[in-house]
């Protein structure tokens, strides 16, 4: 039934072909170390090591009330330019609700938010000085249940405060139409995208293994008096797209129709 090799990979390489001849399906949940290693008659120790190659993989992820639970395989792609359209259609939902649900997954998030001191690069990018004081706005996001990104935005003190969004809660329909809503709408935006090994921290949050490939995704924006916020925004590089739609509709109608893909306004060229 089983390859030759160590007998933790053996029972890898067969659960991995099972999750892929579908056998186990996204979102099943697993045997757990202990049902492994009394059905494969192995040592939990085996039945662990077996569990974290799948892990490694990005096969599975672990969830502490839930046992090891299979991944959703498809890429999800996100338009990075939608968050920022001026005639984006108003919602009651943030981007991230708004691509999940197009895309026919269930999004949840864990929301936090704290005043804490700026370090050297917080305070770099919003150009204020260390140590003053900033708010952090934190999201981890879900797919499904499934671990799908890491967000945090930082915004300087006096403009959270002024803008109202210095909240203890999440902003449903997202802090980019609230800045607008009160008047400090973000009309300039630097965007810089790193492909890098997942730290510790950060494998923990996302339920992968550290050194998985992230994206790691940072936003600036600003309006015509001082830069507003800074998002970074850290997911799965493989299981993430991110587009960029610029330019008038008809082009991007074009290009839309040629792809095959859902056509949407694009961010105008100035």
């Amino acid at each position: 039934m089983m390859a030759d090799g160590p007998t933790y990979l053996r029972i890898a390489n067969l659960l991995r072909e099972e999750i892929r001849a579908g056998t186990w399906k996204p979102a099943d949940r697993l045997p757990s170390h202990s049902e492994l290693a009394e059905q494969m008659q192995v040592s939990i120790t085996t039945a662990r090591n077996a569990i974290q190659v799948l892990v490694a993989e990005n096969l599975v992820y672990t969830a502490t009330s839930r046992g090891t639970i299979v991944r959703n395989q498809e890429v999800l792609e996100s338009v990075v330019t939608d968050h920022i359209r001026r005639d984006r259609p108003r919602s009651a939902h943030d981007i991230f609700e708004e691509i999940a649900r197009a895309a026919n997954r269930e999004p949840s998030k864990e929301f936090s938010a704290k005043m804490e001191p700026a370090d050297s690069q917080v305070a770099h990018w919003l150009g204020v000085a260390v140590d003053s004081w900033v708010l952090a706005r934190t999201v981890v996001q879900y797919l499904d249940n499934e671990p799908w990104s890491w967000e945090v935005s930082f915004y300087p003190r006096d403009l959270a405060e002024a803008a109202g969004i210095d909240s203890p809660h999440d902003i449903p329909e997202g802090t980019t139409r609230r800045l607008a809503d009160r008047g400090y709408g973000e009309t300039a935006h630097r965007d810089t995208v790193l492909a890098r090994a997942a730290t510790a921290a950060e494998a923990a949050v996302l339920g992968v293994a550290t050194g998985t490939v992230l994206l790691d995704h940072l936003r600036i924006g600003a309006n015509h008096e001082r830069v507003t916020r800074a998002t970074r925004h850290r997911s799965l590089a493989g299981r993430n797209r991110l587009a960029y739609q610029l330019g008038d509709a008809t082009g991007t109608d074009v290009i839309a129709r040629t792809l095959g893909i859902a056509s949407g306004p694009a961010v105008a060229l100035p």
